[in-house]
């Protein structure tokens, strides 16, 4: 159980190992700590009130996932070029693409339930893009939990981590919003519909529109 600073309280290495990492890529996606930023090991201890052991495997973790790179003055948060950004909403789009076809072949009543509930949530949350992009991580954690593939599961937590090196959200673009209800739309019905093939379509669409928005914030600007 977290203390009141939100670190486990009397928990194994591992487990303040976990809770350290998980800090600091949230820091990193929240902008807490900036692209190209220097990590210091004794700073972030300081900082997360923990011993230097949980951070250096932390660290190392992340090192790992490629959120931080090394540097000339050590290691910093690692900065995506456009290549890499490509790359990995590639790789993102084959396994949000196999997701959904999972979906559509094992998904329960329950779980579709959730995909429908999660997706209004989106549409509701219009105006507020930090909540619309809270939503939609819950909304493609459903289907991943839909596919019921644990394999598919750990590559995506993986692809997930360097998202986390992507600045803001997509859903503070013009139009971005209301595309993406549509999209979220065309995937649950498909998966509903026990639809494989439309299912893997319509995630594979919604990611490439998703890339779209993303290189256009972060690249084409001016």
């Amino acid at each position: 159980m977290p203390s009141a600073s939100g670190e486990p309280h009397g928990g194994s290495k591992t487990s303040r190992a976990q809770w350290v990492y998980e800090s600091l890529r949230n820091g990193i996606q929240l902008g807490r700590y900036g692209r190209g930023e220097r990590i210091r090991e004794e700073e972030i201890a300081r900082a997360l009130g923990v011993s230097r052991t949980p951070v250096r495997e932390a660290i190392s973790r992340l090192q790992a996932r490629g959120l931080l790179e090394m540097a000339p003055g050590g290691l910093v948060v690692a900065t995506l070029s456009r290549p890499q950004t490509i790359e990995l909403y590639a790789m993102r789009e084959i396994l949000e693409g196999s997701a959904a076809r999972f979906a559509a072949q094992h998904a329960s009543p329950s779980e579709i339930a959730t995909l429908h509930r999660l997706a209004q949530a989106f549409e509701r949350a219009a105006g507020d893009a930090d909540r619309q992009a809270h939503y939609n991580r819950e909304f493609h954690g459903a289907i991943y939990e839909a596919a019921h593939n644990r394999y598919l599961m750990r590559t995506l937590d993986e692809v997930h981590d360097a998202m986390a090196l992507l600045p803001s959200t997509t859903f503070t673009v013009s139009g971005r919003p209301e595309r993406a209800v549509a999209e979220h739309a065309a995937i649950v019905a498909a998966i509903e519909a026990r639809d494989a093939d439309r299912a893997e379509h319509a995630a594979r669409s919604h990611i490439q529109m998703a890339q779209e928005a993303r290189l256009g914030m972060m690249f084409d600007i001016g």
